[in-house]
C-alpha cells in the first residue's frame, strides 16, 4: 500500500501541490488534470526524484525516502519521451536500464526479452533507437519501466503517439498488470483508461478535487455521458 500524505510543493510563489493526500492499493489509477495542475510534480515526488516541501510518501507504513534504494527498486517509471540515446540499439538501452535497476546479470537477458515482447518490440531490439518511430520509442520506454518486475508503475502518457492497434495492446497489458501492481497513469487520452481504471484522481491547481471510480464520476457529473465528459465538465477548455 502506498500513502500520499499531505504533500505540498512550491516553486517560488506558485503552489504546484497543496496538501495532497490519498491512498493507493493494487489496481490502475488515472491521474487527470490540465497542464500545470501538478501531475508531473506529484509523479516526481512519488518516484523520489523531487523533495516535497511538506508531507511524505509511505510504503506499507514506512517513509519511502528513508527506505532509499530499496524503495526505488519497487518502482517502474516511464517519463514522457526523453533520455533516449539515439545511437544505442533498443537492446543496449534496455540492458543499460536493467543494470541501473540492479537486475541480476543472470536474469537480464530474459527480462529484456520479456519486456520487449510485452510491448511488441522483440523483433526491433537490434535496431538503433534513432531509427525508431515515435510510437516505437514510446513502447521502448514502457518496456524499460517493466524491468525488475516493479510493484509500482508510474506512467506519463504511455499511449500517446501509438497507433490504434498498439493502444489496444497496451491497454490489455495494463489491465493484466494492474491485478497485482499499483499503476498510476497520467494522461490526456481519457478514453484509454475509462474502462480499466479502478479510480480516477482529478488534480486541479495542485489539489485533488475527486478520487472516485469512473462510473461514480460519470453518475455525478455526466449522467449518460463518458469520463471525457466528466473531464470537460470539471476542467473545461483549460484541460486541452
Amino acid at each position: 500500500m502506498m500513502e500520499i500524505e499531505n504533500l505540498s510543493k512550491r516553486y517560488g510563489k506558485k503552489a504546484a501541490l497543496s496538501h495532497v493526500t490519498f491512498t493507493l492499493e493494487s489496481g490502475l489509477y488515472g491521474l487527470l488534470g490540465p497542464n500545470g495542475a501538478g501531475k508531473s510534480t506529484l509523479m516526481q515526488i512519488i518516484t523520489d526524484n523531487l523533495l516535497p516541501d511538506e508531507g511524505q510518501v509511505l510504503w506499507n507504513g514506512e517513509n519511502a525516502r528513508k527506505m532509499g534504494e530499496s524503495y526505488r527498486e519497487l518502482l517502474g517509471y516511464m517519463p514522457q519521451q526523453q533520455g533516449l540515446y539515439q545511437g544505442f540499439t533498443g537492446r543496449r538501452f534496455l540492458n543499460y536500464l536493467a543494470v541501473l535497476k540492479n537486475v541480476p546479470k543472470k536474469e537480464m537477458r530474459e527480462q529484456v526479452e520479456e519486456a520487449a515482447r510485452s510491448v511488441n518490440l522483440e523483433g526491433e531490439l537490434d535496431r538503433k533507437i534513432g531509427g525508431y518511430s515515435g510510437g516505437m520509442k514510446q513502447r521502448l520506454l514502457f518496456a524499460s519501466a517493466l524491468l525488475g518486475n516493479p510493484e509500482v508503475l508510474i506512467l506519463d502518457e504511455p499511449t500517446a503517439g501509438l497507433d490504434p492497434k498498439e493502444r489496444v495492446r497496451i491497454k490489455k497489458l495494463l489491465e493484466q498488470l494492474a491485478q497485482n501492481k499499483i499503476i498510476v497513469i497520467a494522461t490526456h487520452i481519457v478514453p484509454d483508461i475509462e474502462n480499466i481504471a479502478k479510480e480516477i484522481i482529478l488534480l486541479k491547481e495542485g489539489q485533488v478535487v475527486e478520487k472516485q471510480a469512473p462510473e461514480v464520476l460519470i453518475e455525478k457529473y455526466a449522467k449518460e455521458g463518458s469520463l471525457e465528459d466528466v473531464y470537460m465538465h470539471i476542467f473545461g477548455q483549460e484541460g486541452r
